[in-house]
């Protein structure tokens, strides 16, 4: 397999138009989920740190325009390399609109970094000291729609696997990462095993660089496993995915490890549709 490389000089975009901060007013309804795509189909793609958006109702939560435009208010490139694995596979995307500064949609609501009042080395004024009916009152706004949209595409697409998509800053706490693809998993590791025998490919790694001791995988654990989907979540690092050349480049790499890893696990994918 061709190694993926970094493209350090093209600027991210934002790649919802889920609303900024400041637009809308505060009592406008929050938009949490979107989904493109059509059922039924063997993968049902997910996307839980695709956006970057404050509804109005919450403010900036004290974070300075570059904070909420950084890896801590959402996963660089993450949407767009979603996108760009759903034409890929044929495969229907749910994804989030509002920042995980405001609700991290793959924890549950009782973790403490669920609502985060520090993310990499930032404070988050808006979530430090919040009651426990004010971190109810976000629960109620974000994590519970986003639990209803996510049953509800899971029960109209009925696929036979589920995959999260998420990127990672390549500096965190000050220090380089080198995993280039990390292929995450709980305790069902028969889809990311099968992955793994297919990538040949150094930096592609398994639980790197978060694993489920980090409380990561929520989604795989709640909707997935409990269903019998094959659960697989998939980081990739974030200075690979800077240009839509880029973007489209690594779509293809996994598709074309994941398309053979699929079968090997009884999912059909060669019929789906074009």
């Amino acid at each position: 397999m061709q190694p993926l490389r970094p493209i350090p000089e093209a600027p991210y975009r934002v790649a919802d138009p889920a609303p900024a901060g400041g637009a809308g007013t505060a009592d406008d309804p929050i938009r949490v989920a979107g989904f493109e795509g059509a059922g039924p189909a063997p993968v049902l793609l997910v996307c839980e740190h695709a956006s970057n958006a404050f509804p109005a109702r919450f403010g900036s939560l004290g974070l300075t325009e570059r904070d909420r435009e950084s890896h801590i208010a959402w996963d660089l490139g993450a949407l767009d390399l979603a996108r760009a694995l759903a034409g890929e596979l044929c495969a229907p995307v749910i994804f989030s609109r509002v920042s995980r500064l405001l609700f991290d949609l793959n924890r549950p609501p009782g973790a403490p970094d669920a609502i985060a009042e520090r993310s990499d080395a930032t404070d988050v004024p808006g979530n430090t000291g919040l009651s426990a009916s004010e971190r109810q009152a976000r629960v109620d706004a974000i994590h519970a729609p986003w639990v209803t949209a996510l049953a509800s595409a899971i029960d109209a697409v009925r696929p036979a696997a589920l995959i999260s998509l998420h990127s990672f800053t390549p500096v965190f706490a000050g220090r380089p990462r080198t995993t280039k693809v990390g292929i995450i998993h709980d305790r069902d590791a028969r889809l990311a095993s099968a992955v793994l025998a297919r990538t040949g490919d150094q930096g592609w790694e398994r639980n790197r660089p978060y694993g489920p001791a980090d409380g990561v995988t929520h989604t795989l654990r709640t909707f997935a496993q409990p269903r019998g989907l094959l659960p697989l979540m998939i980081e990739v690092r974030s200075d690979l995915l800077n240009s839509a050349a880029a973007v489209h480049g690594v779509a293809g790499a996994l598709a074309r490890v994941l398309v053979p890893s699929l079968e090997a696990c009884g999912v059909p994918m060669r019929d789906r549709a074009a």
